[in-house]
């Protein structure tokens, strides 16, 4: 999902997307950033560990310095989504970030032990969202509509 977002971006004339892992990620990178694109899966009904350390790791030596910078969220999970989103918009409510679309919850019905081990696979409708996401969070910069 993140590929396809970023291949959305990038396919925007004079976009400079960036993709990096959560683990990866740094408050310079914040810092740098005009927006910002969160893509993660729904754990449990709620964030990866991966993206939980991210925030906690960025939260506060970013706080107050980047308000007002738009964001959007696309999140991977059984088949809910929702309780992943909630914890994004919560934690960036104190860094003052303003959302520009609406959450991408992609579903992909895991919902037996199985079913949760196994490889996930996105369908192309769901990659195509991506796609267009990325590309409509690279286009309102470009316009300075965000």
């Amino acid at each position: 999902m993140a590929h396809s977002a970023w291949h959305g971006a990038c396919a925007e004339p004079g976009a400079k997307a960036r993709l990096m892992p959560a683990t990866a990620v740094g408050p310079d990178d914040i810092l740098a950033a005009r927006a910002y694109l969160f893509v993660c899966p729904e754990n449990l009904g709620g964030l990866s560990g991966e993206m939980k350390a991210f925030f906690d790791r960025c939260y506060y030596p970013v706080q107050g310095r980047i308000a007002g910078r738009a964001y959007a969220t696309a999140i991977a999970a059984g088949n809910a989504g929702q309780g992943a989103e909630t914890q994004i918009d919560r934690i960036v409510t104190g860094w003052r970030l303003r959302r520009v679309a609406p959450s991408l919850i992609v579903r992909l019905g895991a919902d037996t032990p199985e079913a949760i081990a196994a490889p996930k696979i996105v369908c192309g409708n769901d990659l195509e969202s991506c796609r267009d996401l990325g590309r409509s969070l690279a286009t309102g910069l470009q316009l300075g509509i965000f």
